[in-house]
C-alpha cells in the first residue's frame, strides 16, 4: 500500500526533501498562496503547528499559482512573505502544480487517496487541506472555506 511517505518533494530552499522525514507524524498537508482571500488561514496554521508540533503533527505548505494567480512570487518571496506576515515556521515547499498535465506527484497520491466534494479529484481553490495519519494515509480532505482552527478535534484523534 501507498503512503504520503513514498513521495518526496524540493524545499523553498532547494532541497529535495522525502516525506519519510515527517514518518510517525499527523500531517496537515495544504496548498497555499499569498494573495488569496484565504491567505490568513496561515495564522491558524502556524497556530495548529505550535500547539500540535510537540506532539507529533506537522503542517506542510505547497505554495501554488494555478488559482488566479495567487502565488506569482518566487521561492525567496514566498519564504519571506510567510515569514513577515505569519511567522511561519512550519515547513514550506517549492511552489508546484496541484491540477493538470504537471501535477506533483504528492499531490496524485493526496488526490487520489480522497477524492473532493462530488468525487471530483481536482483541487478546487488554494487553501485545500488533506490530513494524514502517522500511518501516511490520507484520512480526510477540507475545502478551503474549513478553517485551521476548526480541524482541532480531528488533528487531536489521530494524536
Amino acid at each position: 500500500m501507498s503512503s504520503i511517505y513514498d513521495y518526496s518533494a524540493k524545499r523553498l530552499n532547494g532541497e529535495e526533501t522525502p516525506l519519510a522525514d515527517f514518518r510517525d507524524r499527523v500531517l496537515l498537508v495544504v496548498n497555499v498562496a499569498s494573495k488569496c482571500g484565504f491567505t490568513p488561514q496561515y495564522e491558524g496554521l502556524e497556530v495548529l503547528f505550535r500547539k500540535y508540533g510537540a506532539k507529533g503533527f506537522a503542517v506542510l505548505g505547497f505554495p501554488c499559482n494555478q488559482f488566479g494567480g495567487q502565488e506569482p512570487g518566487d521561492s525567496s518571496e514566498i519564504a519571506k512573505f510567510c515569514s513577515l506576515n505569519y511567522g511561519v515556521s512550519f515547513p514550506m515547499f517549492a511552489k508546484i502544480d496541484v491540477n493538470g498535465p504537471n501535477t506533483h506527484p504528492v499531490y496524485q497520491f493526496l488526490k487520489g487517496e480522497k477524492a473532493g466534494l462530488l468525487g471530483t479529484e481536482a483541487i478546487k481553490w488554494n487553501f485545500t487541506k488533506f490530513l494524514v495519519d502517522r500511518q501516511g494515509q490520507v484520512t480526510q480532505r477540507f475545502a478551503p472555506t474549513v478553517k485551521p482552527e476548526d480541524l482541532e478535534k480531528e488533528i487531536e484523534a489521530l494524536l
